[in-house]
């Protein structure tokens, strides 16, 4: 292994150097969930001047909060920073990586470690709705928060960030169904960005997303062959 070695910084912008892909991002004439799902990339650089409207971006947000989660608790929440000035305060906590300012909008999903105390809220909808008796919409409220009230915080941290990551890639796929652009970014500082947005000490950060509109498509796709990562019934 060689010694030599980046900052994150550099790290995190070195990929805009080494990526010599030249085409634009490819225009989906169709939309079906196989095309979107094969042709979405990481992008990392974007058109500064297109913007989406907070319509839109509330639009791609509904989709994506018809993603699962633990006990339909839904502990996703979002941040949406779209002001210019708000990213650029962003842009130093998250390693300088263009994309911040450059995109549209920085998505932080985020997830909410006290979700179970929704529950009420919204096992009452689906009993309103006549699709649970009242009795075991009673009981599925009173054993949830028998049971998430008492787990460990590290374990509803747990919840949160997987309700997130589900929720997280609904999201860019959503985007790329409708013309935009997408790339998830874990290369931030979760505790400075915490405090400067003054996000609640009950939620977690799961991840940034970049939307906008690309200039360039990103590294086409590799991956290990599924052999390498597919086990079937069992480990021997």
């Amino acid at each position: 292994m060689s010694n030599q070695s980046m900052t994150k910084e550099e790290y995190l912008n070195k990929v805009k150097e080494i990526d010599t892909t030249k085409e634009a991002p490819k225009v989906l004439e169709d939309t079906d969930f196989l095309t979107v799902a094969n042709e979405r990339r990481s992008v990392r650089q974007y058109d500064p001047e297109f913007k989406i409207d907070r319509e839109e971006i509330k639009e791609l947000l509904e989709t994506a909060t018809l993603a699962p989660s633990s006990s339909n608790l839904q502990s996703w929440r979002f941040l949406i920073i779209d002001e210019q000035e708000e990213k650029e305060r962003l842009l130093p906590i998250a390693n300088n990586q263009q994309q911040i300012t450059d995109a549209s909008a920085v998505i932080a999903v985020l997830g909410d470690k006290k979700a179970y105390e929704n529950a009420e809220q919204i096992y009452s909808q689906i009993a309103e709705k006549g699709n649970m008796p009242e009795d075991i919409k009673n009981m599925y409220v009173n054993s949830i928060f028998d049971n998430y009230g008492n787990f460990p915080e590290e374990r509803l941290a747990k919840i949160a960030h997987i309700d997130g990551g589900i929720v997280a890639m609904q999201l860019m796929l959503a985007a790329k169904a409708k013309g935009y652009d997408t790339v998830p970014m874990g290369g931030y500082d979760e505790e400075q960005f915490l405090e400067a947005f003054n996000v609640p000490d009950t939620y977690t950060s799961v991840m940034l997303i970049s939307l906008g509109k690309g200039t360039k498509a990103g590294f086409q796709k590799t991956r290990l062959p599924l052999e390498d990562v597919v086990q079937w019934n069992r480990y021997e």
